[in-house]
């Protein structure tokens, strides 16, 4: 199979990798990739949001499988696009979309849309309003009155970035008064959801699913906070563990009869095509797991961890989503622990500078159980330098958790550039 990778990040080029490994892979191809992908297939410069290219290249190329890695071109509408028909009825391309439709992705797109979609199939989240410029004032009023801590989230998307946690009343109406009335997410803050704050340890579980069938394909713990100790600014993700520790079989029955079944059955009642991955962000609350969000792909940098553990043929799962063998699939996967940390620039999440080179890439004696995945890196005058805020994510596996965070720490001491930074406490809790 000829197969086409949208995206350019961490996520993809542990994708392309995994890919690039399998039996029925003949071809791949990665737009726009960065230059880690480039090892496992050809870099393309195509946007991710430029449609018109992408189904060209599918069609001229005759492209058998695209792969949505990013949220954003699912939220556009992609699917939607590559399935259209001209006027006898005929699909312009016909290969396989990995990615829900326009309306399902809103599951994403918007906090308030997948709010009223638990609502309705009783799935289990945090008590909510939500709130525009029209009822600007209703919403002062409904934060004055809220207990604390108190959760504001941006509607749209917000690159990981648009939820904040305050733990006062007056820091939450001024984050309320930067959404709505300073637009600080643009047209995602346009519409504000306020929740409901629960106490407990977050993970994330990650199916695959044609919207009938589905697979638990991993679980993982990612680590928002830009400093140690989970404080400061929220980021795309500074590291990740998989396995959870915590995450039994009895919890993950749990999981599974609560919430993932429950979805599933809800994208059928509503009649939304679903092809591709369902994150579930969710937070364990005493023993009860609740949803905190979804995501319609899968997640940065858990899928650095979860897709390495992964050891069933990714193509294959793709062509059993497909045509309806998925529920048949045995998933397969790798019962050593993975951590990955995440180098970034001096500034992340703020304002950071780039092409800064890398030291230390070329020279690092790495085994089967490390692998560098570039995340925001290219290659001026044949040296690879940052271009990005989250520059390289380090995946070490090992027998043992503690094992692998130290692999992946060693092996980021003998890594530089300017200004580099990571946590040095990515599975803290469980150490």
């Amino acid at each position: 199979m000829k197969i086409l990778l949208l995206g350019s990040g961490g996520r993809e080029h542990a994708l392309a990798k995994k890919i690039s490994e399998s039996y029925h892979c003949n071809a791949l191809f990665i737009a726009p990739g960065n230059t880690g992908t480039e090892k496992y297939g050809t870099n393309l410069p195509i946007a991710t949001n430029d449609f018109n290219a992408i189904q060209s290249f599918c069609i001229k190329e005759n492209i058998d499988i695209l792969v949505v890695g990013p949220e954003e071109p699912l939220v556009q509408g992609i699917y939607d696009f590559m399935q259209a028909t001209d006027e006898t009825g005929a699909k312009y391309w016909d290969g396989i979309v990995v990615g829900p439709s326009k309306k399902a992705a809103q599951l994403e797109g918007s906090k308030e849309f997948s709010k009223k979609f638990m609502q309705r199939h009783n799935i289990p989240t945090a008590a909510y309003k939500s709130f525009t410029a029209e009822n600007y004032e209703e919403g002062k009023a409904y934060i004055k009155q809220h207990s604390l801590p108190i959760v504001l989230k941006a509607d749209g998307l917000a690159a990981g970035k648009g939820v904040v946690i305050c733990h006062n009343h007056p820091t939450a109406l001024s984050v309320f008064e930067n959404m709505i009335q300073n637009a600080q997410f643009g047209t995602a803050s346009q519409k504000v959801v306020i929740e409901e704050f629960l106490s407990g340890i977050e993970l994330s579980v990650f199916v695959i699913t044609n919207g009938v069938d589905y697979q638990i394909i991993g679980h993982a713990k990612d680590y928002k906070r830009i400093g140690e100790g989970d404080t400061g600014l929220n980021t795309g993700g500074m590291g990740c563990i998989s396995p959870v520790p915590f995450v039994d079989e009895a919890f993950m029955q749990t999981i599974e009869t609560t919430i993932i079944q429950p979805t599933i059955q809800g994208l059928q009642k509503e009649h939304l095509e679903y092809n591709g991955f369902i994150f579930f962000g969710l937070i364990k609350v005493g023993n009860k797991p609740y949803v905190i969000e979804y995501n319609c792909r899968l997640g940065d940098p858990e899928t650095e961890v979860v897709i390495p553990r992964l050891q069933t043929d990714l193509v294959a799962l793709f062509a059993a989503m497909h045509n309806g063998t998925l529920a048949d699939v045995n998933i397969n996967i790798d019962n050593r622990a993975a951590a990955t940390i995440v180098a970034v620039s001096g500034g992340y999440p703020g304002t950071f500078e780039k092409h800064k080179p890398i030291y230390g890439l070329n020279t690092l004696p790495l085994s089967n159980n490390v692998t560098i995945y570039h995340a925001g890196t290219t290659t001026l005058q044949n040296q690879i330098v940052t271009n990005g805020g989250r520059v390289l994510a380090v995946t070490a596996m090992a027998p043992q958790l503690q094992e692998a965070i130290q692999l992946a720490k060693h092996t980021l001491s003998t890594i530089s550039f300017d200004n580099m930074y990571y946590r040095k406490d990515i599975g803290y809790e469980f150490l």
